[in-house]
């Protein structure tokens, strides 16, 4: 695991390289079909000889839950487990990896007249005004999102309007389930020790999407007429902003710095996330010095560990 632009597909693809492993993605993004330069994904070339499980399995027009991705995970990992091989997981969904090593909550459904009222509120008042009415109900679920983060506020405030308990508490209540009690389970996260680094990798990797014909994509995706900008694949970090460029909303550099901006903000999350992980063995990108290490090193590394 690890924050966006860290390179973690390219250590599990040399993974592959030295040991039996299949790799299944824990990425929430990968998951949709036709959304493919703005998050990443891995080349169709790289995609025949590091084939990677629960990539383009939705259509973008769906939602696809970390229940969804724990489920559909432990079975990839049973038909790895059963062939003889080890499976190896490989992203930076947070939300995606605690559902599987810890378990899920038997949470309330959607509340479809409910959420509509939480995005009226949003359309009038801003997501950060109801980032902080989270902030006074579950404050723990509060602080680990981004006052922007429209899909998990929403959903903290309709599971404590319907139960009267904050999602935070729930979770733990009834945290078990786990995948630690069906496998040995290493973790290895690959992290920058200055976050200037990573800033620089995201700017140029963002700049280098749309010079592959991202707009492009997002315009095919657009050109469907049955997606929408309240769709979680549309929500992804880029796809947003792209969008609102073509709606006319913002314009080209605009665009640029919003969606740079945006996978900035990924990367910190994702950081805090992984600061305060558990049982974690962490493969830095440079060195004290601050010099990027060579690939090479970083996967010696993370063979010793996995020795």
């Amino acid at each position: 695991m690890g924050p966006t632009a860290s390179g973690k597909t390219d250590l599990a693809m040399a993974l592959a390289d030295n040991l039996p492993v299949e790799l299944i993605s824990v990425d929430s993004a990968l998951v949709y079909r036709g959304l493919d330069l703005g998050s990443a994904k891995p080349s169709p070339e790289e995609l025949v000889h590091y084939p990677h499980r629960l990539i383009d399995i939705c259509d973008p027009s769906e939602s696809y839950s970390a229940g969804e991705f724990r489920r559909d995970a432990l079975q990839a990992m049973d038909e790895i487990s059963a062939a003889g091989k080890i499976p190896l997981l490989v992203g930076g969904t947070m939300l995606y990896f605690r559902a599987l090593l810890e378990g899920m909550a038997k949470l309330p459904g959607a509340d479809a007249q409910l959420r509509a009222d939480i995005e009226a509120r949003a359309e009038r008042e801003g997501w950060p005004a109801l980032h902080a009415e989270l902030a006074e109900v579950d404050p723990e679920l509060a602080a680990e999102l981004h006052p922007n983060h429209s899909v998990r506020i929403e959903r903290g405030l309709e599971v404590y309007r319907l139960t009267g308990e904050p999602l935070s508490k729930l979770r733990r209540e009834q945290a078990g389930g786990g995948v630690q009690e069906r496998y040995k389970v290493n973790q290895l996260a690959i992290m920058p020790r200055d976050r200037a680094l990573l800033h620089q990798r995201i700017e140029l990797r963002f700049k280098r999407m749309l010079n592959d014909g991202f707009v492009e994509e997002v315009r095919d995706l657009r050109a469907r007429g049955d997606l929408h900008e309240d769709l979680p694949a549309i929500r992804a970090v880029g796809y947003r902003q792209v969008w609102q460029f073509l709606d006319g909303r913002i314009d080209y550099d605009e665009m640029v710095t919003a969606g740079i901006a945006a996978t900035r903000q990924l990367a910190k999350r994702q950081l805090t996330w992984l600061r305060r992980w558990p049982e974690l063995q962490t493969l830095h990108t440079q060195n004290t010095d601050g010099e990027e290490r060579e690939n090479d090193e970083i996967l010696a590394e993370a063979l010793k560990f996995l020795a």
